[in-house]
C-alpha cells in the first residue's frame, strides 16, 4: 500500500478533507508501513495494509480500551472502534500532544510494570509468536540469501521453539506489550506513554523484559542505560536462566526479519550477512545495527 492508495482509504471514511480533519491541509502523513499514519486535527488515523491485519486492528482497539479502564498510561482509542474501508482496516486514535523529550529505556520500567500487574482482559490477547514470521521473512529473501543460511536460521528457530516452550518463567504469564522498546513509548507533557498496542499478547512477561537486554548485547544500548531500566523495574531478566533462550530465539527472528529486505536493498544483505556469520560463530559480541 502506498500513500496515494491509503490517502483514497481516507476519502472513503470520510476523515481526509480539510473541513473533516479540523485542520488546514486535511491529513497529514506521518509514518509509511504496514499502516499507514496521518495525523488528522486533533486525531490520528491507523489505515492498515490490507484485510489480513482486521483482527489486528480490532485488537489493537480492544486493548486501547482495556488499557484506559485500567488506568494505564498508553494512546487512547477514539470512538467508533475499527472499521474496514475499501479493504483495510482503518482506526482513529486520540492525538498526542507533541513530545518534550525522547523516550529513554528508564521510561518503559514502569509502564511495563503496570502492564505486568495486569489480569488477563476478557478478550482474547494471542500467544507472542517470535518465531512465527521467520518462515515468510526467509522465502521473501529468495535466492538473495545463501541457502544454508536460511536452513542453519531454520533449524535455529526448530530449536528455540522447542526449548522456548519448555521454559518455566520467573514471572506469572500474562498480558505483555510484545515490543518493548523506548521508541514505542511518547513523554508528553504528562508524562510517558506506551503507543503502539498491536502487538500486545499473553505469554511470558520475560519477552518484554528481554528485548532490551538484547538491546545493550547486540545494538550499543549503553549499560547505563541498561541498568536504569532494570532498576525502574526492579528486576534483571539476565538473572534467569531462561534468559538465554528467549534471547536466541529473539535474535533468529531478527536475523530472518533482515533477510526478506535483502533482495532489494544492499545495506540489508550486509547486514543480514553481519548478523548471521556472528550467529554461526556463536559470538555474541558483534554488535548489530537497526535496520
Amino acid at each position: 500500500m502506498d500513500e496515494a492508495r491509503a490517502r483514497e482509504v481516507l476519502d472513503a471514511a470520510g476523515l481526509a478533507a480539510a473541513g473533516a480533519a479540523g485542520a488546514p491541509g486535511g491529513a497529514e502523513l506521518i509514518a509509511l508501513g504496514e499502516n499507514a499514519v496521518f495525523a488528522v486535527g486533533d486525531a490520528v488515523v491507523k489505515v492498515g495494509r490490507s484485510r489480513e491485519l482486521w483482527e489486528r486492528a480490532e485488537r489493537e482497539v480492544a486493548v486501547g480500551a482495556w488499557l484506559a479502564a485500567a488506568g494505564v498510561p498508553a494512546v487512547r482509542p477514539a470512538e467508533g472502534g475499527a472499521r474496514l474501508v475499501a479493504g483495510h482496516p482503518v482506526t482513529v486514535w486520540h492525538r498526542l500532544p507533541a513530545a518534550v523529550r525522547p523516550a529513554v529505556p528508564a521510561d518503559l520500567a514502569p509502564l511495563l510494570r503496570q502492564v505486568h500487574a495486569l489480569p488477563a482482559p476478557d478478550f482474547a490477547l494471542p500467544r507472542r509468536e517470535l518465531l512465527g514470521g521467520v518462515e515468510r521473512w526467509l522465502r521473501l529473501a529468495g535466492d538473495a540469501i545463501d541457502p544454508a543460511d536460511a536452513a542453519f536460521l531454520r533449524a535455529r528457530r526448530d530449536g528455540f521453539a522447542q526449548a522456548a516452550a519448555a521454559l518455566t518463567p520467573h514471572l506469572p504469564p500474562g498480558p505483555i506489550h510484545g515490543d518493548a522498546l523506548p521508541r514505542n513509548v511518547h513523554v508528553g507533557p504528562d508524562g510517558p506513554v506506551l503507543v503502539d498496542l498491536e502487538t500486545f499478547s499473553a505469554d511470558l512477561r520475560e519477552h518484554d523484559l528481554v528485548v532490551l537486554a538484547l538491546s545493550r548485547d547486540r545494538y550499543g544500548l549503553a549499560a547505563e542505560a541498561y541498568d536504569a531500566f532494570t532498576r525502574a523495574y526492579g528486576w534483571d531478566v539476565r538473572e534467569w536462566q531462561g534468559c538465554g533462550v528467549l534471547r536466541g530465539a529473539r535474535e533468529t527472528a531478527s536475523c530472518a526479519w533482515v533477510a526478506q529486505h535483502a533482495p532489494t536493498n544492499p545495506k540489508a544483505r550486509e547486514e543480514f550477512t553481519r548478523r548471521v556469520t556472528s550467529l554461526r560463530d556463536a559470538d555474541p559480541s558483534v554488535r548489530w545495527y537497526p535496520f
